[in-house]
């Protein structure tokens, strides 16, 4: 029994958002930055902008297009989620908010580990609309 607990323990570990992902853009293909989702305490999650991979991205940009306090930040570590939490009895953290940084809104979130926990499906809505994205974990 111990064993199996053991050997277990690094694919249990890694079904949860916590961590360093690569969001890649659903229409292009393209790379576009890494997030790192971190507990923010109460069970809650929050993400970092930690590094920007887009061809267009530079150093000093700012977020000219949030309206809350974000609003003049630097790109770079940047909140980009917040308030997500773990769903009863599922792998699925929702709850929260995600902000596109490329045009100030925020969306309501909903993230489910997938692939044992080595990719990560993102979906942002407003209502019934919305997209999902599928993030990969950055080793």
């Amino acid at each position: 029994m111990i064993v199996f607990l053991a050997s277990s323990a690094p694919t249990w570990a890694q079904m949860t958002p916590e961590g360093l992902w690569r969001n890649v853009d659903d229409k292009t293909g393209e790379a576009k930055a890494e997030i790192r989702i971190r507990d923010a305490g109460a069970g809650a999650l929050s993400g970092v902008l930690e590094k920007r991979l887009s061809k267009t991205a530079k150093p000093e940009d700012v977020c000219d297009k949030c309206s809350d306090e974000r609003k003049g930040r630097p790109m770079l570590g940047l909140e980009i989620i917040r308030g997500a939490s773990k769903a009863e009895g599922k792998d699925v953290w929702e709850g929260g908010k995600i902000l596109d940084p490329e045009n100030g809104r925020d969306y309501t979130l909903r993230m489910e580990p997938i692939e044992g926990g080595q990719k990560l499906e993102v979906r942002g809505s407003i209502g019934p609309f919305g997209r999902t994205q599928t993030w990969i974990r950055v080793q």
